[in-house]
């Protein structure tokens, strides 16, 4: 009795009204969309424009899916071309088949013309990129999970992945293949991130990075999986591609850090005067702002200057009418005073 596995989802498709949201495709679409964010973040770091890396996607993303697929169904013909098979079926890419490695390949050639069209460069633009392909990988490979398909041989570890009856595949608890690699290419995009920074890898050498380190750790999850493939010497197909793959990158790394030490200055032109001009504006704008402030501080403190002036002379103009008036008052009352005194004198004289 199984008592802890990762359930399967019992259906691929969820259908809104008309609307069929297959969650292969949904996979893929959140995979793509994240490669483009965070590339376009890495990209404005090292000089670039916002919404060059998703300009450039239009064509590398294409081309890349149609490579992907034409890698599926060419490694994998019998699928597709052998008798009882209906070759239509080649083109329902919604139905899981991409392979990664044509994906890549054809994607490159869509990506170098979307830079030579933008007149920058392939390898820095790629290096950006490097990580968020691998993330893209990882959201995408949940595609797998919705089909029910390339998991590895059968497990009762607490994490395997309950398969349930259906064509080509038998029910049972597998390892989850698919979950081994999304987390693998978490893993690799984390190690890009930090090698780039560490070292300041430029000229395509991040993306190397990428691409070896995703290798190393393909090969043996291949070597997992139970999926009918094609074998060379005892090994799966996709073995052997990822050891070559994996060879040629190690090797394009060490020949491009003799060759081409350190990292581009420049990878789009013009992006840095651009720059420079919007922060003088922005500066410009502020240091105006900055003026008027202190203008409206001066006139207000001007104002409330002139306010204690004439509260000031307003108190001493009170005091002193208050002193005139008790000036005149006494003056009076001496006056009466001393004709009070002459008068009784008068009166005494008469008398």
């Amino acid at each position: 009795m199984d008592l802890a596995y990762i359930p399967s989802p019992s259906t691929g498709v969820i259908d809104l009204g008309p609307i069929p949201l297959r969650g292969y495709a949904f996979c893929i679409i959140i995979g793509v969309f994240v490669a483009v964010w965070f590339g376009n973040k890495r990209w404005v770091a090292r000089g670039g424009r916002s919404g060059t890396v998703a300009d450039i996607a239009v064509w590398a993303v294409p081309f890349g899916l149609v490579g992907g697929r034409l890698y599926h169904v060419i490694t994998d013909y019998q699928l597709y071309f052998s008798d009882g098979e209906n070759w239509v079926d080649a083109f329902k890419i919604w139905q899981g088949g991409l392979g990664i490695w044509g994906a890549i390949a054809l994607g490159a050639v869509g990506a170098w013309i979307g830079c030579r069209r933008r007149g920058i460069p392939l390898p820095a633009w790629a290096d950006a990129l490097a990580p968020g392909i691998a993330l893209a990988q990882a959201c995408g490979r949940w595609g797998n999970w919705f089909n029910q398909e390339l998991y590895g041989k059968q497990t009762d570890l607490p994490w395997a992945l309950k398969i349930s009856e259906g064509p080509n595949r038998v029910a049972g608890t597998y390892h989850p293949t698919f979950l081994y690699e999304s987390l693998w290419c978490i893993g690799v995009a984390l190690l890009v991130i930090w090698a780039d920074r560490r070292f300041k890898l430029g000229h395509g050498r991040a993306f190397a990075l990428y691409v070896a380190a995703y290798c190393a750790g393909r090969g043996w999850i291949e070597y997992m999986r139970v999926d009918e493939a094609h074998h060379i010497l005892g090994l799966r197909l996709n073995v052997w591609t990822a050891l070559i793959v994996f060879v040629l990158a190690v090797v394009y790394m060490v020949i491009s850090a003799k060759v081409r030490p350190g990292r581009e200055e420049v990878v789009e032109p013009g992006a840095a005067e651009e720059a420079a001009a919007e922060a003088a504006k922005s500066s410009k704008a502020g240091d105006a702002e900055g003026v008027e402030s202190d203008a409206a501080s001066r006139s207000d403190a001007d104002s409330e200057s002139d306010a204690d002036t004439r509260k000031a002379e307003g108190g001493a103009g009170s005091e002193g009418d208050a002193d005139s008036e008790k000036a005149e008052g006494d003056a009076v009352k001496a006056a009466v005073t001393t004709l009070e005194k002459n008068d009784t004198a008068e009166k005494a004289k008469n008398g």
